[in-house]
């Protein structure tokens, strides 16, 4: 019999928080449930478009049977229209992981928003926050509204940065709203304050797969999410009065979709763009995760590796809080 198999739900001891993370596509949410089927866990998502309404496939939340079969904390907790950062989703998973803690389970960090997962278990210096589609907005409205418009914004938001930026520089002007907007932290407050670490010890897994097999698992899910009725998905948030200019509607698989809506191109070119744009976005998120200290790489080649990974993290996670327990 294997460990995993023989485990008892009273058997994990301490109050290790485990972060399971990697790019999109690479099957994190399959080794979630199957943690689920073997600890007593309640899961806490760090994905940042996860967290809207109405938007369930083309973010690829967990299906309704697998939020009732193992509770989901930040999913489906704001419209589409609301806004969120970093820094609140650290502070309050925080407060989350804690209540975990004191109902006895074990919380289970799953996701792949790199700064949502910073700002829980490192906080971080203003040097750390890059939200590249953020920018990208910033600097499409600085051609649209100009530079005067974002700094008056920056003014309300930042009073403390605006005083020491120049209306006319608007690169300054835009990285202070993209840090504010990306954290709810101003950057000037960031630039004094130190990271704030999270009062549990906790364990960074990064899950990684060569990358042909990744992209060819992206491209057979985006696929499965066009079958599952993304474009109708798109359709119905448009038709709620939800404008494409949202940062909720502004991402991979959402864009590309209200461009075939507005006829600006073909179904088949639609399904190729949110393929190659969501293939680029695992790239962004491998580089960001290469560039984070303490995490721990776990190579998987095919969906079938995931009970035999599953097994070798809980082994790990056990044995981890059975040091720090004779430690003690």
């Amino acid at each position: 019999m294997s460990y995993l198999s023989s485990l008892k739900n009273t058997d994990i001891p301490g109050n290790l928080v485990l972060v399971i993370s990697g790019p999109t596509g690479i099957g994190k949410t399959a080794l979630a449930m199957e943690l689920a089927k073997h600890l007593p866990v309640e899961i806490v998502s760090a994905d940042s478009r996860q967290i809207y309404r109405y938007m369930d496939i083309g973010t690829a939340k967990p299906s309704p049977e697998m939020r009732q079969q193992v509770p989901h904390h930040f999913i489906d907790i704001l419209d589409p229209d609301e806004d969120y950062s970093a820094g609140k989703f650290g502070k309050e998973a925080r407060e989350v992981i804690q209540e975990i803690f004191r109902r006895k389970k074990y919380p289970l960090v799953v996701g792949g928003s790199g700064l949502y997962i910073r700002a829980l278990l490192q906080g971080f210096f203003q040097e750390d926050v890059k939200d590249v589609s953020l920018r990208h907005q910033l600097e499409a409205r600085l051609k649209e509204e100009g530079a005067m418009t974002l700094f008056h914004e920056l003014q309300k938001v930042d009073p403390i940065a605006a005083a020491r930026t120049h209306p006319n520089n608007p690169r300054r002007v835009i990285r202070a709203l993209e840090v504010y907007y990306a954290t709810g932290i101003p950057i000037s407050q960031l630039q004094k304050n130190q990271p704030d670490p999270a009062p549990f010890p906790w364990e960074h897994l990064v899950l990684t797969m060569p990358r042909p097999q990744l992209y060819k698992q992206i491209n057979q899910r985006v696929e499965e999410m066009f079958d599952m009725g993304l474009v109708e998905e798109v359709q119905r948030l448009l038709e709620m009065g939800y404008p494409p200019s949202l940062n909720a509607l502004n991402s991979v698989g959402y864009k590309e979709v209200i461009a075939y809506l507005n006829k600006e191109m073909d179904l088949f070119t639609c399904k190729e763009l949110v393929k190659r744009n969501t293939r680029r976005f695992a790239k962004r998120q491998f580089t960001w995760f290469r560039g984070q200290q303490d995490v721990r790489w776990l190579e998987i080649h095919q969906r079938e590796d995931i009970p035999v990974l599953a097994e070798r993290i809980i082994n790990e996670y056990y044995s981890q809080n059975k040091n720090r327990e004779g430690d003690e």
